[in-house]
């Protein structure tokens, strides 16, 4: 059904460049990687769109890390296990919490320039955190101020060679071992080849599988779907993390409204002006986000219009322009000013906690492949994550697979190209037009927000996953273009969420199950991973699930 490789080509006839590591994705993660290689390693850093153009540029509300003089990495620990819902791993908890702060620290001395108070940083709150712990630049433009300052550094570090509008199409595997990737050129729909002694992905999320999301649509979870083709165990693919509150337009993708709006005292309330959070957690408008955007999902369902808004008159103006200068310019742009007027607000996909299984060191289960960031797996987030651990994530994890993967390279010799890939069975028909797969694409992204969205029933997710399934057999080998390409990953993505979500029997953390609306740790409180294994090393597969523990 999902194929271990995307295109047939003579490999050995297409250009190709050699590099010690391979890095997909210019996200958090994937620049502090390379900037963490490069000092030893020749890295080429390859990106979907341009260098600007992916999720850390959109991070509004801050990175967490245990700065103040009353938190410590242990109470940061507590939160973050407390929100994962009883999968959360210890060891690299650990290696976050106690990490963050010198990534903090690193991030200035290269030049972030976060708020401050009285020549300190100053730091919020968001929910589920014990302590103010939040930084945050710009008010509301961390993420861009992060990127900016990384971005800046890759850009003129020797060693790093940077491709924009270059697409990964595959893994190249040899001898069980990852080699590589198959690129295409977007400009040209050209395809190439890069051998790397390590290839590592930080490659994002998964958002724009979703009809809503707040992610960029270039979020289609490419690098995910390729280590999957190759061979790499995927897990916790069902815990997709709703962001309760993105702003109600007609825009895709939608813009978020921080989660710092909340903590700074602004109040959820339903179009007949309740204020209704209390009556769904004790925390109230501070309530873990899968919390908060199901009691939105709810109030939604039992009020005339259907309409949530988020009043943030509690807040003073001055403080609001202050703190929020990217969401008030965006509202006011949408006719809404928050000085003034509620907004209306609605959740959507925002971050995927699941992707890529990797080791306490960022290595996948395939040797030579590493994972960074969104794009893996590393039992840091468990089946929801805490408030602004995304960014320090990609931090601390992109810049440990750095290291290891340059070291790693060190030691490897580097394999001969071989040749190309068995021949398959081409799908039926003329190729789709793209109109066609345009069409293909809208269908999947509404089926995944109406049947494996926020609230989810054996019913809904067995339809999505007999649609979706229909649909591999028509996209799942794609003609050669970057939106044919995508549907295939999107495709495959979208199986693997329903497929996990199906197989879990209960509801914990960012999944809901309205037919198991109970958590059950006597059979749930594991993670469900995956790979696919080729048969007779050919075309067909088989899919290996398995059932894993949590380590203590």
């Amino acid at each position: 059904m999902i194929p271990t490789h995307l295109f047939d080509v003579d490999l050995t006839s297409l250009p190709r460049a050699q590099c010690d590591v391979l890095i997909i994705g210019t996200g958090i993660a994937g620049l502090s990687c390379a900037l963490a290689a490069a000092p030893t390693s020749h890295v080429v850093l390859i990106t979907k769109d341009t260098l600007a153009e992916n999720n850390t540029a959109y991070a509004q509300g801050g990175v967490a890390a245990a700065l103040g003089p009353k938190d410590s990495p242990e109470l940061h620990a507590s939160d973050t296990v407390a929100a994962g819902a009883g999968l959360s791993d210890s060891l690299t908890v650990s290696r976050l919490v106690n990490d963050g702060p010198e990534r903090i620290r690193e991030l200035l001395s290269l030049g972030v320039r976060f708020d401050e108070t009285n020549g300190s940083i100053s730091l919020g709150r968001e929910a589920a955190h014990s302590s103010r712990r939040i930084a945050h630049a710009g008010g509301d433009a961390t993420g861009r101020e992060i990127h900016r300052t990384l971005a800046q550094a890759a850009q003129i570090q020797v060693g790093i060679a940077l491709r924009e509008r270059t697409l990964l199409v595959d893994l190249l595997v040899a001898g069980g071992h990852a080699i590589g990737a198959l690129l295409m050129h977007l400009d040209t729909e050209q395809f190439s080849v890069v051998l790397a002694r390590q290839t590592v992905l930080a490659s994002g999320g998964i958002g724009a599988v979703f009809g809503r999301t707040t992610n960029p649509l270039v979020a289609t979870g490419d690098g995910v779907a390729a280590a999957y083709r190759a061979g790499a165990l995927v897990a916790d693919m069902e815990f997709v993390q709703f962001h309760p509150t993105a702003l109600a337009t007609a825009d895709n993708p939608l813009f978020l409204i921080s989660e710092a709006v909340r903590g700074e005292g602004a109040i959820l309330r339903d179009d007949e002006g309740v204020a209704f959070m209390e009556s769904y957690h004790p925390s109230a408008e501070l309530a873990p986000r899968d919390v908060v955007a199901r009691a939105i999902y709810d109030r939604c369902q039992r009020t005339p219009e259907g309409r949530v808004f988020l009043d943030c008159s509690p807040i003073e103006p001055e403080t609001f322009a202050r703190r929020f200068p990217t969401i008030l310019r965006t509202c006011v742009s949408q006719g809404v000013d928050p000085r003034k007027e509620p907004i209306p607000v609605t959740p959507a996909a925002h971050y995927h906690m699941g992707g890529v299984r990797v080791d306490p060191d960022s290595a996948t289960a395939l040797p030579g492949l590493w994972a960074a960031g969104e794009c893996s797996c590393t039992g840091v987030h468990g089946a929801n994550r805490l408030a602004s651990n995304s960014l320090l994530e990609g931090l601390v994890f992109g810049s440990q697979t750095g290291l290891s993967a340059a070291k790693r390279s060190r030691n490897e010799a580097r394999e001969q190209l071989r040749a190309a890939h068995p021949p398959h069975a081409e799908p039926t028909g003329p190729d789709p037009s793209d109109e066609e797969i345009d069409q293909a694409i809208a269908e999947l992204r509404q089926l995944m927000w109406d049947k494996v969205g926020i609230v989810r029933t054996r019913q809904g997710l067995e339809e999505a996953l007999s649609k979706i399934e229909h649909r591999l057999t028509r996209y799942g080998k794609p003609v050669a273009t970057r939106r044919a390409i995508e549907l295939a990953n999107m495709l495959a993505l979208g199986w693997l969420v329903a497929r996990g979500a199906l197989r879990r029997e209960e509801s914990r953390g960012a999944h809901y199950r309205a037919d198991h609306p109970e958590r059950d740790d006597d059979r749930w409180q594991c993670h469900i991973a995956s790979r696919l294994e080729p048969i007779n090393g050919g075309e067909a597969t088989r899919r290996i699930e398995e059932i894993q523990e949590v380590q203590a």
